[in-house]
């Protein structure tokens, strides 16, 4: 089977790309090399034998050419963590993109179309136990261009064979978001803003990858929306927690009241947005320690999906990748 994944030199699709080549898939990865941990994952890519084209989702002709023989394909590039761009930008990409890649798709008779979504379209939920038919209440431009990226995905139904996986918080080996909460644990201190009390649903990269496997192999899946998380919804405080567990570091906490973190952040934002640089801080990136969910996964556990990986025992394997790659320093 040949595979094609967009979005390739990110976390998931990278970490997608060398399971799918372990599989014994022959894969053709979609992707950039601006950054260190792009050509850090290219350079997996090379050893692996998974061949890495520079195509972009604006690049129709490329995307052509990509698409030919492809059988599989896992649409997962999206604007995502920028913070120093006009929506415009996310629309492009999430939108205008995903319709790119699957006119290519529909074009060159691509059997089926894995779309990578987000558990972000659902907005902010606290108290609900969040399911695929919950309201659709998107609060930022990544979430309400990732929803309209659906609609598009499903204008294709008479085209193409997809499948739309809402992805929750991912971690794992690969990952460098969580990195900044190791390094302040390594140093024996966490800092926690707000009461902590937050839920999250993270889930397990091993986990995630089986979700979207289950989407592009079983028979019961097309035209249908999945929501893929962990075992179950953990406090943020909780998170903090397990990640000094990990380093083996006493419980140590710093609590600071959310208000002045959230206002720093919203003049950093206003301030630098417009210059086109990427705010240290934004409020984005404060939802860790606000916002709530908890997901129902009984529509994807009926597929055979079961989670298996704790939080404990992610997170240790997390700090594990770290310290063999030198991001953390070894006591």
């Amino acid at each position: 089977m040949k595979t094609l994944i967009t979005g390739a030199t990110g976390f998931i699709g990278s970490r997608l790309a060398l399971r799918c080549r372990a599989d014994g898939m022959q894969v053709l990865a979609l992707g950039r090399r601006r950054s260190p941990i792009e050509d850090e994952n290219a350079r997996e890519f090379e050893a692996a034998g998974v061949e890495l084209r520079e195509t972009a989702v604006d690049d129709v002709a490329g995307l052509d050419a990509a698409m030919a023989g492809v059988d599989l394909v896992f649409h997962l590039a999206a604007a995502q963590h920028e913070a120093n761009v006009p929506d415009a930008h996310f629309r492009s990409v999430n939108v205008e993109g995903t319709r790119n890649v699957f006119e290519a798709a529909a074009r060159a008779g691509v059997s089926r179309v894995v779309h990578g979504s987000t558990i972000g379209v659902f907005g902010w939920r606290p108290g609900e136990c969040v399911h695929e038919g919950s309201p659709l209440q998107p609060d930022n431009i990544y979430g309400i261009t990732k929803l309209e990226g659906e609609q598009v995905v499903r204008s294709f139904s008479d085209r193409v064979p997809w499948v739309i996986v809402r992805i929750s918080e991912a971690y794992g080996p690969g990952d460098r978001r969580l990195l900044k909460l190791f390094k302040g644990a390594q140093r024996g201190l966490s800092l926690q803003i707000g009461d902590g009390r937050n839920l999250h649903h993270p889930v397990y990269i091993d986990d995630l990858l089986a979700g979207l496997l289950l989407a592009a192999r079983s028979p019961e899946t097309p035209g249908r929306t999945f929501v893929v998380a962990g075992p179950e919804p953990v406090e943020s405080r909780t998170m903090l927690e397990a990640v000094l567990r990990s380093l083996d570091r006493p419980l140590r906490i710093l609590r600071v009241p959310l208000g002045a973190p959230m206002a720093v952040a919203g003049v950093l934002e206003g301030v630098l947005r417009p210059l086109g640089v990427q705010p240290p801080l934004h409020r984005r990136r404060m939802d860790f320690f606000r916002k709530s969910f908890g997901f129902s996964l009984e529509e994807a556990r009926r597929l055979g999906y079961q989670p298996r990986i704790g939080l404990e025992e992610g997170m240790r394997a997390t700090a594990r990748w770290y310290l063999e790659r030198g991001l953390l320093e070894r006591h």
